[in-house]
Parts: C-alpha cells; structure tokens; sequence
C-alpha cells in the first residue's frame, strides 16, 4: 500500500540530492531510504531515480511521481495544520456581503479582543455560505433560508435598497416606493439574493431577469434595463462605477441571520454572534470571552439564550 513515507522519501532524495543527505534529513539511516525507495518503485511498477556513484536524477516516470508526490503531500501537511490549529481560526461566510458597513469594525474589533483567534471572512455563493459546503464555521444568511436544520441567532435587521445605472432617472430622487418596482425588470439572484415576489401582491408582480450572483448581478444592472433590490449590506460593500443605491419605501426590513453546525460548533460562536449584534443594535463591544453551545432549531438572541 502506498503510503506518504513512501513519497516523503523520494522527495528527501531528490530534493537534497543524495541516499545519505535523505537519510539525515528524515532521521533515519541510509539503508532504510534505500529500502523505503526500494518499496516505491516495486510497488508502482517503474523505476523512479537514476543512481551513480556521483548523482541521483529521476527518471521520467520519477519526475510525473516526484510531481504528484508534492501535491499530495502537501495537501497532507495543510491537513494536519487546520486539524491542530483549527480552534484558533475562525471562517465566517457569506455569499454576499459580510456585515455590510459594520465589516471594517467588526474585524477591527475581533483582532482587538481576540488576537488569539485569527478571523477569515469567506465570501461563497450558496445559500448556507458555505456552511453546507464545509467551507466555513459560521455563515451571514440574509436571503429566505430554511434554519430548521441549523442553529442560528438573529442579529439585526437592514433596510433594503434600490440599485439603478446611475443614469436611471429614479437616480435623482431621495428614495423609491416598492410599488413602483411593480413596473421594472427586476434582476434576481434566486440563490442567494434577498428578494422574493412575496414582496408584491400577485397581481403586481415585476418581470423577473435572473442572475448568478453579486458580480453578475450588479452588471445587469449597470446596463440600464433591469433594476435590483438588496440589502443596505450591499450598497455599502458594493460601491461600483455606474451603479447608483436608493433607500426602498414601504418595504419590511432584511433579517441577518447567522448560522451554524449545531452538534460542531465553533469555540468563538457565541462571541462573534454578540459582537455582530452589539454592532446592529450600535452599543458598545459585548464584555467578557464566555462560550457556551448553540441551540438546533430555534433563534438565538445574541450574547443569551
């Protein structure tokens, strides 16, 4: 069975250019690299290094081996790092924007007090945010979600915005009444965006035109025929040339949501969802480190249960 010392081994050889430098370099003696070398090639079938008195080369078949070799144990050592230092990161997803316009405070904030917790914002285009995906400890949710299988805690609420190409005549008025979005081509992200037709009764529902996500989002938009609403997250992280945002009347607000494994919680949950709610409600930084274990099924209020 091939196993990484098999490959470590190659590697050793190769890269410090000799059976004996190998030998010392992983600790062990000279005839059992030979052997571990021996075992490699007898178990892939081919013969993987050019042996002289003088120099140790590969062959061809030991530069496509010694290649993958590399990857693979590389791939190896970046496991074992995010298993022993996986407590002292924390990955906050997001499929769209983070915190909106408390992002910049709330990483500023997080390395103040918790310098011992390095804090990774990942951006994923799935609903969870990557949560499902494994890609993440805790995720932003702002569109319409399922959080049954989840546990979750409301932190606050935005209002929703109104994005146009900054020549759109509604881009010289104040603000802009849902009913009048009834009669535009609306662009939707039906994955992750935060807008639904529940918003219009049925018999003035807009056009719909879908998209992919932020980015091809903000594109139609900026070409003039469609219109889009979305959180004040996103007007104030998604600043672009030719896209002008206007407060949205007579609309309910967005709920932010975080979310998370129920039965593999991060340690820094509970601290990330008081700090995301001390900065909605616009209070001061929540006290203390405390941690304790979320709840399946049923929201949370940041910093108690």
């Amino acid at each position: 069975m091939l196993e990484l010392r098999h490959l470590r081994c190659l590697v050793a050889i190769i890269d410090t250019g000799s059976f004996t430098d190998a030998a010392l370099h992983l600790g062990t003696s000279q005839a059992a690299v030979s052997r571990t070398l021996a075992a490699l090639e007898k178990l892939l079938g081919v013969r993987l290094l050019h042996r002289t008195s003088r120099s140790v080369a590969p062959t061809t078949a030991g530069v496509q081996v010694l290649a993958r070799a590399r990857v693979l144990l590389a791939g190896a050592d970046e496991l074992v790092r995010e298993a022993t230092t996986g407590q002292s990161r924390l990955h906050i997803g997001h499929a769209w924007s983070a915190f909106g316009q408390h992002t910049t405070e709330f990483q500023r904030r997080w390395q103040a007090q918790h310098p011992e917790t390095e804090l990774r914002l990942i951006r994923h285009n799935t609903p969870t945010g990557g949560l499902a995906e494994g890609l993440c400890d805790l995720a932003v949710i702002r569109a319409p979600l399922d959080l049954r299988p989840w546990s979750h805690a409301l932190v606050g609420h935005e209002a929703r915005y109104v994005a146009m190409a900054s020549d759109d005549p509604w881009a010289r008025r104040r603000s802009i009444r849902l009913s009048e979005v009834s009669r535009r081509t609306l662009a939707v992200d039906r994955r992750t965006g935060t807008t639904t037709l529940d918003l219009w009764p049925s018999h003035e529902q807009p056009v719909l035109e879908y998209t992919q996500d932020v980015d091809d989002w903000l594109a139609v938009i900026a070409t003039g025929r469609c219109v889009g609403l979305t959180a004040q997250a996103t007007a104030a992280q998604y600043r672009r040339d030719g896209i002008t945002y206007r407060p949205l009347r007579d609309a309910p607000p967005v709920s932010v949501h975080l979310i998370w494994r129920t039965h593999d919680s991060h340690p820094a949950t509970h601290t990330a969802i008081a700090l995301a709610g001390a900065l909605y409600r616009g209070g001061p930084p929540p006290p203390g480190r405390g941690e304790r274990s979320g709840h399946r099924g049923r929201s949370v209020q940041p910093g108690r249960e």
